[in-house]
């Protein structure tokens, strides 16, 4: 189960947070968050990046007002970070998290 949460915005849309296992198999963890139109919708987003066993279970942690403006300010409003997260590092997209995966499997 993954620790995270959700806020709706005045606009009807969601910004879910979701704290899930590092896909390369380090065991660390990593803060992803994603912006859609609901929360299903967030959760296909992420399960169709490859982070497949992702469900939102409460509202236990939900995101920021600085992680909500990072994830608004992204053009494919998915991002990630390091959890916990050092005070200097910043977001980053999706893509940098699962290209060593990718990697791996060529």
């Amino acid at each position: 189960m993954t620790d995270g949460g959700f806020v709706r915005l005045p606009d009807g849309s969601v910004v879910v947070a979701l704290a899930v296992p590092r896909p390369d198999a380090s065991g660390r963890t990593v803060r992803v968050l994603v912006h859609a139109a609901n929360r299903p919708r967030a959760l296909t987003r992420v399960r169709n990046l490859g982070l497949r066993e992702v469900y939102l279970r409460g509202n236990a942690a939900p995101p920021t007002p600085d992680e909500i403006s990072a994830v608004l300010h992204h053009p494919e409003g998915v991002v990630w970070r390091s959890a916990p997260c050092g005070l200097t590092e910043g977001w980053h997209p999706m893509t940098h998290l699962l290209r060593p995966a990718a990697r791996l499997a060529s």
